[in-house]
């Protein structure tokens, strides 16, 4: 779509290329299965993790709570991202996968921190644990968790709500195996400090994953440039660009977790060169920055300076 609105010398021009826009794909079945099937294991490796003792069981449980809970967040995310705008919500509900993404590593970190507490305790105060029971409840977690991060696995690299379930589930698959390590370890040696050790492996792998969701989300809730996108480049793409002489105003953001917006102010002295420009222009964006929702202001410098043509100026 391409419209000009005239205001004395600027002109205003707007485009949203569809090409190559990476729209969401329907993950609803999967977060359904996800959801369901990880409820359930989360009772059973609570239950079992009280019987036989084991905190590294309730410590992975506690994990795979917040994992439900993230998911959920997720999938009504990714339903609201669908809803069309309106009056009062112009772009619609897009950002709510933004902010899905952030609660999600929210949840994270209060899960780490309550599983934190308590292993510590534990290792202090030792208690006996079943090393059996634990290696089955966690190979029966690998199984579970390994089958719901491949059903997230086709839409991780261009969806950050979708990749905080990918990564989630791919990361408690990892930690479940490393139960079954620590339960055949304890079998084998009876030393009950490898349980609250591997605990603590648990705490660190969630936390080094949990980092990179929570610095991606806040980027994104800030309005920050996406990883991915160098602002230089595009800078350097508009400038060059046939009969512009300047480029400022540029401005570059997360509309949701999988599209990104752009809007810069263009000096052209010669004049608007017409729509065809400004989609050739927001076609370009979307083929080789992946930004696929972008406005462009034509000015013509015939009258008085913008006033946004300073860089400090927002």
């Amino acid at each position: 779509m391409s419209g000009g609105h005239h205001h004395h010398h600027h002109d205003h021009s707007h485009s949203h290329a569809h090409g190559h826009s990476h729209a969401p794909a329907s993950f609803g079945r999967a977060f359904a299965v996800g959801i369901g099937l990880n409820l359930a294991f989360v009772v059973v490796e609570a239950v079992y993790g009280v019987i036989s003792g084991s905190m590294a069981l309730v410590a992975d449980a506690g994990h795979n709570l917040s994992d439900v809970l993230g998911l959920i967040i997720a999938w009504v995310a990714s339903v609201l991202t669908k809803r069309p705008p309106s009056a009062r919500f112009t772009y619609g509900f897009k950002s709510s996968s933004i902010l899905a993404a952030l609660g999600n590593a929210a949840f994270l970190l209060v899960a780490l921190g309550a599983i934190l507490v308590e292993t510590i305790r534990r290792l202090f105060e030792p208690e006996p644990v079943v090393g059996g029971t634990v290696m089955i409840v966690a190979a029966v977690g690998i199984v579970i968790n390994t089958a719901t991060a491949l059903m997230f696995m086709r839409g991780r690299d261009h969806d950050l709500n979708i990749r905080g379930a990918y990564l989630h589930m791919a990361a408690d698959a990892a930690v479940s195996a490393g139960v079954v390590v620590a339960g055949l370890l304890i079998m084998l040696t009876g030393q009950t400090w490898i349980d609250p050790v591997t605990s603590l492996l648990i705490v660190g792998v969630i936390a080094w994953g949990t980092w990179g969701l929570l610095k991606d989300s806040l980027r994104m809730s800030l309005l920050g440039v996406p990883t991915g996108i160098d602002e230089r480049k595009v800078r350097s793409f508009l400038q060059a660009l046939n009969g512009v002489e300047a480029v400022h105003d540029l401005h570059i953001w997360s509309m949701s977790t999988t599209e990104t917006a752009l809007t810069a102010h263009l000096v052209m002295p010669g004049g608007h060169p017409g729509d065809s420009f400004v989609h050739s222009v927001s076609h370009q964006l979307d083929h080789d920055f992946s930004i696929c929702h972008s406005t462009i202001q034509i000015e013509t410098l015939s009258g008085e300076d913008c006033r946004l043509a300073s860089h400090q100026t927002v």
